[in-house]
């Protein structure tokens, strides 16, 4: 069920976007919203050609938003080639929408360890498993590896490996839209200046 009576108000929202992004982060999970940290990635190859997926956040902090991936992917050559990055959050259910436009780098390799010690066993061996984002022949060749890489493994704990891991999008801008009755949307944007967060009202 949406919710448009809820509303965006300049005067008493967080002056903080991190905080105000956690906040609502937080609603979507209290609300049993399908996969609230499920977010969209866009990036711009070396080439100028944009790309757009799925990824999920797994940790938001001061310095920013935080997901791992194969730094052998697309994505990740992409974010070589071009650091600048956007993010966008849409929890439907309650109507609310949050972009994020930044640049990005890599956690640091202690990060990632961390991060991935935590993972399913079966997500550790897909890690060392897929080639992910090249040509491979069949199915059946995944699968076969998946194979091996569960007997070698056996009765061990699966290494991390080192491509792959983290990346922290240090955002730029925030924008927060919250759904209202006639399409008279709320749109509030964050835009860092050094160290601060200018607030303004966009019209929707």
């Amino acid at each position: 069920m949406t919710n448009t009576e809820d509303k965006l108000d300049e005067q008493i929202i967080d002056r903080d976007p991190i905080r105000q992004f956690q906040k609502w982060f937080s609603e979507a999970v209290t609300a049993r919203l399908p996969q609230p940290e499920a977010m969209s990635l866009a990036t711009v190859s070396g080439e100028g050609n944009p790309s757009a997926r799925m990824v999920l956040l797994k940790q938001v902090d001061d310095q920013g938003f935080v997901f791992f991936t194969n730094y052998r992917s697309s994505k990740a050559r992409d974010m070589e080639a071009n650091p600048n990055v956007a993010l966008v959050f849409f929890w439907s259910g309650l109507e609310r929408q949050v972009r994020i436009e930044g640049s990005v780098t890599k956690t640091s390799a202690e990060e990632s360890q961390a991060y991935f010690a935590t993972r399913p066993r079966e997500s550790q061996i897909g890690a060392w498993t897929s080639p992910q984002s090249q040509t491979i022949s069949s199915r059946a060749e995944l699968e076969k590896k998946q194979a091996e890489l569960e007997q070698l493994y056996e009765g061990e704990p699966v290494p991390w490996p080192e491509h792959w891991g983290g990346f922290r999008v240090r955002p730029q801008r925030i924008e927060f839209w919250k759904g209202r009755v006639g399409r008279l949307h709320d749109r509030i944007v964050y835009e860092r200046n050094g160290e601060t967060w200018t607030i303004k009202r966009l019209a929707p």
